[in-house]
């Protein structure tokens, strides 16, 4: 029986893994908005990194960042790869820790929010240390706070949505 729940883990994780790659590539190709923040996007493959972490484990859910975070590097180069992994390993610890810990207090939508907060925490730091320039921080980093507490609420509010039809659809057991 255990066999058979890791075959499916790795079933489900090969198709959650091309849906994030899918969501992060869409993402590429949304325009700039006037007045959000440059290159913000609203972190929807994100969505499935969440529901790794929380269906299948912290294991399966830092395999696909590590995969989103190769791709951008692969289609993006050095620096996205850079913010994409910076970001999203600081996201999905988050994520894995908040699942288990505080699930039942926060909801859904409080941990897409503080994913989201985390995400861009992560890659402020790196833009810092990539630029040597700490004003990065006090200039950008309120407009991205305002930006991820809306992206985390949909984020959220998406994955509050999905989860039990694609959770009962999926059947893991962690």
């Amino acid at each position: 029986m255990k066999d058979k729940n890791l075959t499916r883990k790795i079933a489900v994780t090969g198709i959650m893994c091309a849906l994030a790659l899918a969501l992060s590539y869409l993402e590429t190709l949304i325009p700039a908005y006037p007045g959000f923040p440059p290159g913000a996007k609203p972190g929807l493959s994100n969505i499935v990194t969440m529901f790794m972490a929380s269906c299948a484990g912290s294991g399966y859910a830092f395999f696909i960042t590590i995969i989103k975070g190769l791709f951008a590097g692969v289609t993006r180069g050095m620096t996205a790869m850079l913010m994409s992994l910076s970001g999203g390993i600081l996201s999905t610890a988050a994520a894995c820790l908040l699942f288990r810990f505080c699930k039942n207090k926060l909801g859904y939508i409080g941990i897409g929010i503080i994913c989201a907060v985390c995400h861009n925490i992560g890659q402020l730091a790196t833009a810092c240390i990539i630029s040597g320039t700490a004003s990065l921080i006090v200039g950008y980093g309120p407009l991205l706070l305002i930006f991820a507490i809306a992206t985390g609420f949909l984020t959220g509010t998406i994955l509050k949505a999905v989860m039990p039809n694609l959770a009962k659809a999926v059947k893991l057991k962690k």
